[in-house]
């Protein structure tokens, strides 16, 4: 008997996961459902391009389980497709003796979560890897990678197509009903499909969508709009590979940082604001009831207050294209303003419980036959195919 499956949402999570399931069993029958006119619009097109080794996620947790797993199917594939995978190496760098042990720790993670080659550097170090770079002390981790994830999810779909599945896109779902033996999913143009099963990787609106499932009201999505800025050509010769600075480890975010990309660009960014619409990728951008939505939650007003001088800070430098450089030029002193040129933001749809605490791991929820992926920030990308497996195993083992 044909089991049915739909897939919400076409960013690389749920083109990998379409593509386990549509590989998985003959009897399989995958459709994927996209709101957007072409998949992969959103984290997925708007990132960075970084394939994560492993190094900040606590042993044991989801996020090193799969992202290092992940890893070596990721390189695996895109060798296997003839996909740009460049391990061009990762730099974390301290900038004094505080940073200076947070490092220690990082390489204790590292460590624990078997990332190979990983080393600690002095100041002399540094600057062997990355010439421009000054600071006191760093962490090299030599197999991080750059690769194009919009291209890994353009093939995944394509490998789903050619076990038989179909993408959908321009279907928006705007609400599910659930029997014994179907799950009804209904688009917003009237439009209706019937299935057994549903994945939702909905990204920015997962929660909206998993509430419509029956799934709990969190937590819930919050999005964080993080800016880039390019390299000018004649300056890119400032970076050799990735250059991080040493994260805060209260926030999920990885502060502004130095990326080369596989199309031979570098990326300075991003910065963490709170974005004013779920896909508020411009300032202007501007969704009232969302915001009105935030201000009634009393979990958001006590993250908001408790991280208000962070607050601050990102937002002077998201107006200031100086303060936004200075924030990489404390650690690659070459960099200017002046070198910078606008690129395209992001978005993170970061998950916060009732309690405003942010989901500092992945968080995937089951009602019924629908299967929500609640929380799935970086590295979900780098995961991506390691995901797919453990919830297609999942389907599988109950279907």
């Amino acid at each position: 008997m044909v089991t049915t499956y739909a897939v919400i949402g076409a960013g690389i999570v749920g083109a990998a996961i379409a593509r386990a399931l549509a590989r998985s069993a003959d009897d399989a029958d995958v459709t994927v459902l996209e709101k957007e006119p072409a998949p992969g619009q959103h984290q997925t097109r708007r990132n960075s391009g970084v394939v994560h080794a492993g190094i900040y996620y606590a042993p044991g947790s989801a996020k090193a389980r799969f992202s290092r797993r992940g890893v070596g199917l990721l390189r695996a594939y895109c060798a296997e497709k003839g996909l740009r995978y460049d391990e061009c190496g990762k730099l974390i760098v301290a900038l004094d003796d505080i940073q200076r042990r947070r490092l220690d720790d990082l390489r204790d993670r590292a460590l624990a979560n078997g990332v190979p080659g990983v080393r600690m550097l002095d100041a002399a170090g540094l600057r062997d890897i990355e010439p421009h770079v000054r600071g006191v002390a760093g962490l090299h981790s030599p197999t991080t990678a750059i690769v194009d994830f919009t291209e890994i999810a353009a093939a995944l779909l394509a490998d789903t197509v050619d076990a038989g599945g179909t993408v959908r896109t321009g279907f928006q779902v705007t609400g599910f009903a659930q029997s014994q033996d179907e799950v009804r999913v209904t688009g917003a143009h009237g439009e209706t499909i019937a299935v057994d099963r549903v994945v939702i990787c909905a990204g920015l609106h997962a929660d909206r969508l998993a509430v419509l499932a029956g799934d709990d009201r969190y937590p819930r999505i919050v999005p964080f709009r993080g800016e880039f800025a390019l390299l000018r050509r004649e300056r890119r010769d400032l970076v050799r590979g990735l250059i991080y600075p040493v994260p805060d480890p209260r926030y999920p975010f990885l502060g502004v940082h130095l990326t080369k990309r596989v199309d031979g660009e570098v990326m300075v960014g991003p910065n963490a604001v709170l974005a004013l619409a779920r896909e508020g990728y411009r300032r202007r951008d501007l969704d009232a009831a969302e915001l009105l939505g935030l201000a009634r939650w009393p979990g958001f007003r006590r993250f908001a207050w408790a991280n208000r001088r962070t607050a601050v800070q990102e937002l002077r430098g998201s107006l200031s294209r100086h303060r936004f450089a200075a924030a990489a030029a404390a650690y690659l002193p070459g960099l200017t303003a002046a070198d910078l040129t606008p690129a395209p933001a992001g978005i993170r749809a970061q998950a916060m419980d009732a309690d405003g605490g942010l989901v500092d791991d992945f968080r995937i929820s089951r009602v019924g036959n629908v299967v929500c992926i609640r929380n799935a920030p970086s590295p979900a990308a780098t995961a991506c195919l390691a995901i797919a497996d453990d919830v297609a195993a999942g389907l599988l083992d109950r279907t």
